[in-house]
């Protein structure tokens, strides 16, 4: 299989050819291990070298074959190695696998490495002291987004047809932004984050992936997407597989669009021009499109938000041994102190808030059936603009930080709704922009047939950064 014929599928696209047998698994497999290869020499965005053999895969599984790689925090998996991102964290082994793990290796999903996160996945850049840069494929000078950025970086340059990322905050949704990608955030208790965690950062944060295409991401979901049992958090369970809802006619929806920060913070025009477009093409599909906004309080939003950081916080103290202060990056030194400050009133404040923000977004979706945002406020940001090792934040003012980057996804992170980024435009410059689409708890379905609608109006399938997996060979 040449580098062109594989980094041209998507993984839907190379399960068939497989099951055709018009190609081996092991061909696929080694085409991807040079395509890895090849592009992260200049990306940076393994946190290992490749895993030799595989991880264990079932090979009847639905998406069986196809390559894949997992993100340096979790899922999980028995006998390898996880750092999140820290210098600090040495000699961490899996001694189980993590029940999401468990559903990729079911699904057939052939885990090649491990990919690159800030530390602890706290920021919105993928730069951390362990790891240094990783380099975005459309332009090197600028970064992938986080914290699932070394698993964008590898899935827009062709390495890899799609890979595992979660989202606290929006760290699917802003990578899969920066990088050109389709990343969905699923409804909270959509995706088990147990056995080893109880209750994701609060509840905030959900376990997916970033993929180049729609169908993947149906595909995927009707995989590893059943109800987690015995978890906190369940959403509905879907009336029919995910890949039905791509050739489903949605109706006419009432659509609001907005590209106004709820912080108030200046968006770029571009980005704000596309998102704008998204409007004007869903309105020529036949939706009823306004101009509205859900009645989000930015500083309410910024202590949910705290829930996050603090269980990042507590997990580290509560470690079997804990890290070297000396050895951790600022804003994680600065966590852990707040977090050994933090009283149960300051823990029923933020819960307090958290309510606050997810009421007036339930609210919302009872007029709208959809909200249309920009992902990030800005152009993918040049490496240094989120610097995590600079001394000088508390934890409040580094999540204000980098929500003057990314704006618009953590509401949804504390509120629990699906939402997803698509690739529906360029700059000036041909980097990528990023749409976010958001429905109602548990409408997964509705946002895949809208995407699906998008993607046949506004393909980006023939867009392809600098760096890319076919580039020893003729396009």
């Amino acid at each position: 299989m040449e580098p062109h014929e594989y980094a041209g599928q998507d993984a839907v696209g190379l399960r068939q050819l497989i099951r055709s047998g018009a190609v081996g698994a092991a061909e696929v497999e080694a085409a991807a291990r040079r395509a890895i290869e090849l592009v992260n020499a200049d990306l940076n965005a393994l946190a290992l070298p490749l895993f030799e053999p595989a991880l264990a895969h079932d090979p009847a599984g639905p998406l069986a074959g196809v390559p894949f790689l997992i993100k340096d925090s979790q899922p999980f998996a028995r006998g390898v190695p996880f750092a999140i991102g820290s210098r600090a964290i040495r000699g961490a082994v899996a001694g189980v696998d993590h029940e999401l793990m468990s559903r990729f290796r079911a699904a057939g999903l052939v885990t090649l490495g491990q990919t690159t996160t800030p530390e602890m996945a706290l920021s919105f850049a993928t730069e951390s002291v362990r790891y240094g840069l990783t380099r975005n494929p459309w332009d090197l000078e600028r970064g992938v987004g986080g914290s699932s950025g070394g698993a964008a970086a590898l899935v827009a340059a062709g390495a890899v047809p799609l890979a595992h990322a979660n989202d606290g905050a929006g760290s699917i949704r802003v990578p899969a932004a920066a990088c050109g990608l389709v990343g969905l955030k699923p409804s909270r208790g959509r995706i088990p984050c147990g056995p080893l965690i109880g209750e994701a950062a609060f509840g905030h944060s959900a376990e997916f992936a970033v993929t180049r295409t729609v169908r993947d991401a149906a595909h995927l979901l009707d995989a590893i997407g059943a109800p987690p049992v015995g978890e906190k958090y369940a959403a509905p369970p879907p009336s029919r597989p995910y890949t039905d809802e791509l050739r489903a006619d949605p109706g006419r929806l009432r659509v609001a669009l907005t590209t106004a920060a709820w912080s108030g913070v200046a968006v770029d025009p571009q980005v704000a021009a596309v998102a704008v477009n998204a409007g004007k093409v869903l309105d020529w599909i036949g939706h009823t499109v306004t101009e509205a906004s859900p009645a989000v309080d930015p500083d309410l939003l910024v202590e949910a938000m705290m829930l996050g950081f603090i269980a990042a916080g507590a997990a580290l103290l509560r470690a079997p041994r804990r890290p070297d202060p000396a050895l951790l990056e600022a804003v994680t030194r600065q966590v852990i102190a707040e977090t050994e400050s933090f009283t149960a009133l300051d823990m029923m404040a933020a819960v307090d808030a958290q309510h606050q923000v997810t009421r007036p977004v339930g609210l919302f979706f009872e007029d709208h059936d959809l909200l249309v945002t920009p992902t990030l406020g800005r152009l993918p940001a040049r490496h240094g603009t989120l610097d995590y090792n600079d001394p000088k934040y508390s934890t409040r003012s580094w999540l204000r930080h980098i929500f003057e980057y990314g704006p618009f996804t953590a509401p949804f992170n504390v509120s629990g709704n699906p939402a997803i980024s698509l690739p529906l435009g360029q700059s000036r410059e041909g980097l990528p922009i990023g749409v976010q689409l958001v429905a109602a708890q548990g409408r997964e379905d509705l946002l895949l047939r809208v995407a699906a609608q998008l993607e046949q109006a506004v393909p980006w399938h023939d867009r392809k950064p600098a760096i890319y997996a076919d580039t020893a060979s003729p396009r």
